[in-house]
């Protein structure tokens, strides 16, 4: 019997890195998994849960689309005929412009996708969640949002807003028996990062990739899809209203290498 056996779980942001490792990591745990993402390699992640005798479905859309999110939701309930474990994953980093060059479009668009997107996840799941008197919704956050130093204007403050919708949450759903929790990443290699990986690795650096935290190297995918297990299954039944950072011990302290002018 695997962690999440007889449960189902939704996964944002599967077509790749994190979401898809997690994907991969809570089928072959015994979830049926609703999948989702703009790209459409996550359909290669639903295929590869079912060649590995899991269930998944895949479906293609905008995580920060309301009318998107409640689908996701209904589809686990017709799908499956339940929903237990909802991870609002999927993010977009924005890049690393210059806050006097930003707009006020820009700005939104990162925070209708990374803050907006998990307020419908928790909106939705936690409607059909309620009535049961259990489940387990997870938002991505990051150690950007934990404090200067890991991210753009932009992002950081979208997922500082992560972290607080989840304290905020956790206390809305006070006695409803749904907790929620987030999960902040250190650097891990994903899409979202490539550009910094492949920029070290054509420099020469790539020894040097996350020398800044305390563990001296970089995360994989995989390290981020176990701490969500934790969170989506029974041994994390008494926490709730947390943000884990799994950043190798990056955001004790954040240090900084600062651009010149």
């Amino acid at each position: 019997m695997g962690r999440l056996s007889g449960r189902t779980a939704v996964i944002t942001g599967a077509a790749s890195g994190i979401g898809r490792a997690a994907a991969r990591l809570f089928a072959s745990e015994g979830a049926s998994m609703v999948i989702a993402d703009r790209a459409e390699a996550v359909n290669e992640t639903a295929e590869a849960i079912r060649a590995a005798g899991g269930k998944a479905v895949a479906l293609l859309g905008d995580a920060g689309d309301d009318a998107f999110v409640k689908s996701l939701v209904d589809s686990a309930v017709s799908e499956y005929g339940s929903l237990d474990v909802f991870w609002a994953n999927a993010g977009i980093s924005g890049g690393f412009a210059p806050l006097h060059e930003q707009t006020a479009d820009y700005w939104a668009e990162i925070l209708r996708v990374n803050l907006i997107g998990p307020f419908l996840a928790v909106k939705h799941a936690s409607a059909v969640m309620i009535p049961k008197g259990k489940g387990s919704i997870i938002c991505t956050a990051s150690v950007a949002g934990i404090r200067s130093g890991a991210g753009g204007p932009a992002y950081s403050a979208s997922k500082a807003g992560v972290i607080s919708l989840v304290q905020t949450a956790c206390n809305e759903l006070y006695g409803t028996g749904v907790r929620i929790n987030a999960i902040a990443p250190g650097l891990i290699e994903t899409g979202m990062t490539k550009p910094i990986f492949d920029g070290a690795r054509s420099r020469g650096n790539e020894d040097r990739i996350g020398q800044l935290n305390p563990t001296t190297r970089y995360g994989e995918p995989e390290e981020i899809a176990a701490a969500a297990l934790f969170l989506a299954s029974d041994d994390a039944s008494y926490v709730n209203g947390q943000t884990i950072a799994v950043d190798g011990g990056l955001s004790t302290s954040h240090p900084v290498v600062r651009r010149k002018k």
